[in-house]
């Protein structure tokens, strides 16, 4: 029987790529993040897509990748914070391998995202943004997830292996 995917979800900085990345390495699986794939396959940054498409175009392409990553096996994939806006995403998600929500706070969000060039971020009023959008997101991560996992002030090793040991009790 092949491993099952495993699914990282939550807000921007709160780690998902660099989790992602050090879990699987430790699991031996493949690590993919969804947003570093669209941009390998359109071959321009998130931020051009969205100012070329919109939002809805980049949630589109979002929701296609991700569709066609979760039916596979073996897989971590770091999604993008806003992939659980789409209903398809969390029927796939929640279906297809355990979904874990890392959970962090709007001040470390702020901490970890300072200087990047996200979309949702670059009009200004960030820590507005980052609020609002936790508002509307938070039910939707929460209602997803199979295990929640605190990444405030931790380290990458340290979150790692807190879902490890986790997901290998629920086995």
């Amino acid at each position: 029987m092949s491993a099952p995917n495993i699914f990282l979800i939550g807000p921007m900085g709160s780690g998902k790529s660099a989790v992602g990345k050090r879990l699987a390495r430790e699991l031996g699986c493949e690590f993919v993040d969804s947003d570093e794939l669209i941009e390998i396959r359109t071959g321009v940054d998130i931020p051009y897509i969205f100012e070329k498409e919109g939002e809805s175009g980049f949630r589109k392409r979002e929701c296609e990748v991700i569709e066609e990553l979760s039916q596979g096996a073996g897989l971590v994939l770091a999604t993008g914070g806003g992939a659980v806006l789409s209903k398809a995403v969390r029927l796939a998600l929640a279906a297809r391998g355990q979904v874990v929500y890392l959970q962090t706070s709007v001040q470390q969000q702020l901490r970890r995202t300072r200087g990047s060039k996200r979309p949702l971020l670059n009009k200004g009023r960030r820590r507005q943004v980052l609020e609002e959008l936790m508002l509307i997101r938070e039910p939707l991560y929460q209602e997803l997830a199979d295990l929640v996992v605190a990444t405030d002030g931790r380290t990458v090793a340290s979150v790692a292996a807190e879902i490890r040991e986790k997901l290998a009790d629920d086995r």
